[in-house]
């Protein structure tokens, strides 16, 4: 009994001693831990606020569209794909496309260019491809669009059998 209170005694001793010892390197690990989980914080909070703010323009521009605002529903577009938004910014460029908002070729293929960098997961890349070889196969670029048909089945897309029909058309 007798040895157990010595030994947390002589714990306890040590514990201090290491606090005393150790007392401005755990006040600097402190503030710096707080620091980074501030920022974490402040970081996912900001995102989260864009995140709202493209949603909001991809709605309003929807509501130019259906009435027939077609350059101020061009405009927001255009920015949602210059905001590098990895999910608002797909639906913006299939948007411009489908409703012939943009009619430069040049243009629309520098957003797709844009998306492929913003764009990380190779689902949606294959999906951005596959979109841009459609486009270029539209816009009597059959010779650039059956290459970016014939990549994606290199690559063993998920989209493999679509652009293998499309191919054999």
């Amino acid at each position: 009994m007798e040895q157990n209170l010595e030994n947390k005694l002589d714990l306890r001793n040590r514990l201090i001693n290491f606090f005393k010892i150790n007392k401005s390197k755990l006040l600097v690990f402190l503030i710096i831990s707080a620091l980074i989980l501030i920022s974490v914080v402040f970081f996912k909070a900001n995102n989260e606020k864009k995140n709202i703010l493209i949603a909001e323009k991809y709605v309003r521009a929807g509501i130019f569209l259906a009435s027939e605002k077609n350059v101020e529903a061009k405009l927001l577009y255009e920015e949602i794909i210059l905001s590098n938004n990895k999910f608002y910014s797909i639906l913006a460029l299939n948007a411009l496309i489908e409703k012939n908002l943009e009619t430069d070729k040049e243009i629309i293929l520098n957003y797709f260019n844009i998306l492929e960098k913003t764009i990380s997961t190779k689902e949606n890349n294959d999906l951005i491809n596959f979109k841009k070889a459609l486009f270029l196969i539209k816009s009597s670029n059959l010779k650039e669009g059956n290459e970016l048909l014939k990549d994606l089945i290199s690559k063993d897309s998920g989209l493999k059998s679509i652009a293998k029909e499309i191919l054999e058309e």
